[in-house]
């Protein structure tokens, strides 16, 4: 307890008499009093027990405060990792890099000894490895800023623990302006650091054989930490019904599973689960339905307007695929076709709680030519084929407006891809290959500027 001596003049010669409250604990108490020579009125006073503070708002707030730059230094402590791990892989690859431009640089000093040709060939490849080296080096700085963020965390955290335990040393507005600041920079990097252009696609792991040739299965990008769930819908048609497996290992290792029963069929085998509940395309309709799995029940249903059904824009394999739905970063995504669009692929970002379109975005690429496609921050990536000779040829940026033409290898091992869809928690592609459940690991070039 803190002790103090409060001196009361008072005007009029009377002894102060000793108050108490009716809960001591909770207020100032007059401890004891005395009159001295002067007639002053010397009182004893003593404060409220220091536990008591933590019913004062301000403390709840900084506790308040103080959990959230815990939680972001978890978030850090992840991204630090992953970032971590990237950049061993970026160093190495640094290091040929250089190595590989001091070779070609002795050839180039030694030129006449080489044939014209050869050298040529060798410079131009060379060419095309150069302007690497500089993203390298802003990856590396990416490094420094996540070691930055931490120490910002570190040192913020400290500050809160002693001030919950020293009241009034610090200006809580001002705290509370760096906490804040400080979350809206972590969020945008985060942000960054998850985002980047595709450059590689893994060889497939195959989690499981089992239904159809054609079918989906998921997990939820936003499902709660401990949350493992598997989502697994067999077929393209006429079927209702979803299961849930409690996790990926029970998934993999038994058929122990909870059915689910839709109120509709489905179309296709673009359905996808975020947020705890699954969006899906009602069968023979362009009717996209929001199914709440906690209620089990129709939350929210639109019309996805001028979008073909029934088979009439569907993928090359077919199958009533007229209308995918995916997740990325950024939220909610439906890919179709429209007449007014001559049958080419329209893209189209969703509200998730109301299903209405917020931005569209039409392409040149038609959908019957499309095997299969995905998103990943923002772009639509297209594969050539469903079947053989699969690869990653086309993407369309809707951060930009604008697409190109590119190439990166897609092993198609069971040689028919049903469904394909991206994950932006495990930043991983899910598949269905002719009744196997497959999984891709993606690579993804990100850099990421302080701002």
């Amino acid at each position: 307890m803190q002790l103090l001596t409060l001196i009361l003049l008072i005007l009029m010669g009377t002894e102060l008499t000793q108050v108490l409250p009716a809960n001591p604990e909770e207020s100032w108490q007059v401890f004891s009093s005395a009159q001295d020579s002067e007639g002053r009125c010397v009182c004893t006073v003593v404060a409220p027990q220091q536990s008591m503070c933590s019913r004062d708002a301000r403390t709840k707030q900084l506790r308040q405060l103080l959990e959230k730059v815990q939680n972001m230094t978890q978030s850090i402590q992840v991204l630090d990792q992953r970032t971590q791990r990237d950049l061993q892989y970026v160093e190495k690859m640094e290091v040929q890099l250089r190595g590989l431009e001091t070779k070609f640089r002795q050839v180039e000093e030694n030129h006449k000894q080489n044939i014209a040709k050869q050298y040529k060939a060798i410079k131009a490849k060379m060419e095309e490895l150069r302007p690497l080296i500089p993203v390298l080096e802003e990856y590396k700085a990416d490094a420094q800023l996540v070691l930055k963020f931490k120490e910002e965390v570190q040192n913020l955290t400290s500050v809160l623990s002693e001030l919950q335990e020293e009241m009034g040393a610090y200006d809580y507005e001002e705290l509370h302006n760096r906490v804040s600041n400080l979350e809206e920079r972590l969020r945008a990097c985060m942000q960054k650091l998850a985002c980047g252009k595709l450059t590689g696609i893994s060889e497939p792991i195959t989690i499981k054989i089992s239904g159809s040739r054609f079918g989906s299965w998921m997990t939820d990008p936003l499902a709660p930490e401990g949350d493992t769930r598997v989502w697994y819908m067999d077929g393209y048609h006429n079927n209702r019904f979803v299961r849930e497996y409690k996790s990926m290992h029970d998934f993999m290792t038994s058929d122990n599973f909870t059915s689910h029963r839709l109120p509709h069929p489905w179309s296709g085998t673009g359905q996808v689960v975020y947020n705890g509940s699954i969006y899906f395309n009602k069968f023979q309709s362009h009717v996209i339905i929001k199914f709440d799995f906690r209620t089990s029940s129709i939350s929210k249903s639109r019309q996805l307007e001028s979008a073909g059904f029934n088979n009439a824009y569907h993928y090359a394999w077919g199958g009533h695929s007229d209308i995918d739905l995916m997740v990325d970063e950024g939220g909610l995504w439906a890919v179709y076709a429209t007449n007014q669009n001559a049958g080419n692929i329209v893209i189209s970002k969703l509200n998730p709680n109301t299903l209405q379109i917020i931005k569209s975005w039409t392409t040149n690429h038609p959908k019957r030519s499309a095997g299969e496609s995905f998103m990943i921050c923002g772009t639509l990536y297209v594969t050539n084929s469903y079947s053989g000779g699969t690869k990653v040829y086309y993407a369309y940026s809707t951060n930009s407006s604008t697409y190109e033409y590119i190439d990166i290898a897609f092993q198609n091992k069971y040689s028919h891809i049903s469904m394909l869809d991206y994950n932006p928690h495990d930043r991983a592609l899910y598949a269905w290959n002719n009744g196997h459940q497959v999984l891709y690991n993606v690579t993804l070039f990100h850099v990421i500027r302080s701002e």
